[in-house]
């Protein structure tokens, strides 16, 4: 085996955990690839052997490179993200007999908390991605934000304290997860509208984000209420039959893919046995770098 190819295993012995910081401070599965993959390149353009902690080197790498692609974003960005706006899910089959094993292998930030993500500012988001999901010192944050630790560590603080007052409270049992949402597909399939809606929280709010150039009763919305929400899912209804259970970022939710062609992601969170946050990826041109597992019961 050969330098190169020696180097190739020691990186790919990293990528999973580099993926997963990407996916969190990118909330898209294109864009993490593309940073992971960057931060590979930058590792052969340097001398590997003055490197003493690879992973931490690749782990600062990856966040610098997502750093830029944020800012950057921002930057083009003219408007903030708007209400509707649904990152990219990481979808996993659901065992019908062992998902709690699933779930371990499933990638376990929620949705909901990327689209909290999704309001801090890049350097902020950094911080609190690296120290509170990953464990990275401050002091090895502090160069890539070009600030000092502690004003680094107030980065992060900010960023947490944003999150815990914005994250929705949702129950972690995938048992009763499952039970909520088969209720909800069985109701819809039936056509009973008033078991729909005993389904539904009363203050239930769907996000669904179409892309941009979808219009019509499909594009892009907020749904609040259970009736409103319910009212809405009857008008697709009719695809429900395609509907099925799946993982989005460890919790259950559904994938619906007529005739095996990609429609729509859902994520959901439950509180109490009742659906309280729906939230639909339902852009055409997002849904096809995703990989679907549309057969899965």
């Amino acid at each position: 085996m050969n330098d190169t190819e020696l180097l190739a295993r020691r990186f790919q012995e990293h990528r999973d955990r580099l993926r997963a910081v990407a996916y969190r401070m990118l909330g898209s599965v294109v864009e993490a690839e593309d940073a992971v993959q960057e931060a590979w390149l930058r590792l052969g353009r340097t001398d590997a052997e003055e490197i003493r902690n690879l992973g931490g080197w690749l782990t600062t790498v990856v966040g610098r490179v997502c750093l830029d692609m944020l800012r950057s974003r921002t930057a083009r960005r003219e408007q903030p993200i708007d209400e509707t706006f649904v990152p990219d899910p990481v979808v996993r089959p659901l065992s019908a007999t062992d998902p709690e094993q699933e779930a371990v292998e499933a990638d376990s930030v929620g949705i909901a908390l990327l689209i909290v993500l999704e309001t801090l500012e890049p350097d902020e988001r950094l911080a609190f991605v690296l120290h509170d999901m990953f464990a990275v010192p401050f002091d090895d944050i502090a160069p890539i934000v070009e600030r000092g630790a502690a004003a680094t560590r107030q980065l992060a603080s900010r960023a947490r304290r944003r999150v815990q007052g914005a994250t929705p409270s949702a129950d972690p049992d995938l048992g009763r997860q499952r039970k909520a949402l088969e209720a909800f597909l069985a109701a819809s399939r039936s056509g009973d509208f008033e078991a729909l809606v005993a389904v539904l929280h009363p203050d239930v709010v769907v996000r669904v984000d179409s892309g941009a150039l979808v219009r019509g009763a499909a594009a892009s919305k907020v749904l609040r209420g259970a009736r409103a929400v319910a009212e809405g899912s009857f008008a697709f209804r009719r695809f429900s039959a395609w509907s099925r259970l799946v993982l989005v970022n460890g919790t259950v939710g559904v994938v619906t893919a007529p005739e095996g062609r990609p429609l729509s992601v859902s994520a959901v969170t439950v509180v109490d046995g009742r659906i309280t946050g729906m939230y639909i990826l339902a852009d055409p041109e997002r849904l096809e770098h995703l990989d679907l597992p549309v057969q899965e019961a």
